[in-house]
């Protein structure tokens, strides 16, 4: 039994984490939360005593200043709070760091994004590779447990992808994972987590595709599928972090990520990319001061956590799997359905924070418990689905499954054509006034 949690950063999803850990404190015990910023943490802490959702006032719930590229303070700081396990949500700058503080400590590590450095972008693939996996074997000899990747996506849908394999097929063909966001915040443009991440995510596209890695051009792939509740929304093919380790850990021909955007995104992503202000390099201006231009839109560019009031409509989120089962085609759509007012009202939080920071606490309820306790570092997929999936259900992230008729009119075709076709019909239109920015939000009138 391990208890007493460190949640390191203080953003959206760090906000949600809190609650829902100090929701199920008779489980996982204190509660420290820390950042560079303490005063960010206490904002968070403050939001969990208004909403009542200590669950035992007798856990403490309290905050702490930390530089968690400090590896020594970081170490530290696991000791001074007696925290077994320490979940990372800070930026994935520090990802390597932390990982080493729970090396030293013996402290179990998650986290629910893949590592990056800040001078590199869209890393060959697969890109667990390139940090995370490198200290596998330091966490095997340690008996250390390391997941990784424990928010939504990857996360959850690296579980739905354990959960086709072990009930619903025998062999597995294709797996298209889609993430669509058909809610409304009601700004001119923002992104629903940390603009610097969210957008170098974008910048090129490896897909897993008949067993072997391919690159394409950013948002040149498009469908259109009618998801249930949210109904037609249009996605694109995109790089994604889980893909690096479903196309080892599942065996499976083609496994693509595609995510929703509508044409404004797509036009003012294209206008900041093409101008060169989303570029992660430093540039150096005639007064001689040197700025990253990707910090300097992140810093014009709403505060995610500052979009939840307003937020409404619902997300979509889940995996389209084809193969077969019994010695017949089988297509299942494994998914989950979020509403951002819900969100709110529940936890002072949006739907996307909402989605990635229930699953951290899914998981460290799992290893608290010690139904998840690997003793060396594993990614979603390779731990038992169903009594995540279980808790998920419990705690505000219910799943459903959707049978579909082989090659009926709710099946999906992720085949990728040629880039010539794929790019004539991902072309964006989008209305736009210099008079009245906000016409390129309205629905188009014919």
């Amino acid at each position: 039994m391990k208890n007493n949690v460190l949640i390191i950063g203080a953003g959206g999803v760090a906000h949600v984490t809190a609650h829902k850990a100090a929701m199920n404190n008779d489980v996982l015990g204190d509660i420290c939360v820390a950042s560079r910023t303490q005063a960010k943490c206490d904002e968070i802490i403050e939001s969990v005593r208004r909403k009542n959702h200590l669950k035992d006032p007798s856990k403490r719930l309290y905050s702490r200043q930390l530089d968690a590229l400090d590896i020594p303070a970081t170490a530290r700081l696991i000791r001074e709070t007696g925290s077994e396990i320490v979940i990372n949500l800070a930026n994935a700058f520090v990802n390597m760091s932390v990982l080493e503080a729970c090396l030293e400590t013996g402290a179990v590590y998650m986290d629910t994004a893949i590592h990056e450095e800040p001078d590199k972008v869209c890393e060959d693939p697969p890109w667990y590779a390139n940090y995370e996996w490198k200290r596998k074997d330091r966490c095997a000899a340690k008996g250390l447990t390391a997941i990784l990747g424990a928010g939504f996506d990857p996360g959850v849908v690296n579980a739905y992808c354990a959960l086709a394999v072990k009930r619903y097929f025998d062999k597995i063909d294709t797996i298209d994972i889609m993430d669509v966001n058909a809610g409304s915040h009601g700004k001119y443009f923002s992104t629903n987590f940390d603009p610097e991440i969210n957008f170098r995510e974008f910048i090129k596209v490896w897909t897993w595709i008949d067993r072997q890695w391919r690159e394409y051009p950013t948002h040149s792939v498009k469908r259109v599928y009618d998801f249930p509740v949210v109904g037609p929304q249009p996605i694109y093919l995109n790089g994604h972090d889980e893909l690096h380790s479903l196309s080892k850990n599942i065996d499976a021909n083609s496994i693509r990520f595609w995510m929703g955007f509508g044409d404004h995104y797509i036009n003012v992503f294209t206008v900041l990319r093409t101008l060169g202000f989303l570029s992660h390099l430093p540039v150096t201006l005639t007064t001689g001061q040197e700025v990253v231009p990707l910090k300097v839109v992140k810093a014009l560019l709403p505060d995610p956590k500052t979009l939840a009031p307003g937020y409404t409509g619902k997300t979509c989120i889940g995996n389209f799997c084809k193969g077969w089962k019994d010695g017949k085609l089988r297509e299942v759509f494994i998914y989950q359905v979020s509403d951002h007012h819900a969100c709110y009202e529940e936890v002072e939080s949006q739907g996307i924070s909402y989605t990635a920071g229930v699953p951290p606490v899914a998981a460290a309820m799992l290893v608290a418990e010690g139904v998840w306790d690997p003793k060396t570092m594993v990614n979603v997929e390779e731990l038992d689905p169903e009594p995540f999936i279980a808790i998920l259900d419990k705690i505000g992230l219910p799943t459903d499954v959707k049978e579909i008729d082989v090659g009926g009119p709710l099946s999906f075709d992720g085949t990728v054509r040629d880039l010539e076709s794929e790019l004539a019909e991902s072309t964006a239109t989008v209305a736009v006034s210099a008079a009245n920015p906000m016409i390129a939000l309205e629905p188009r009138r014919k």
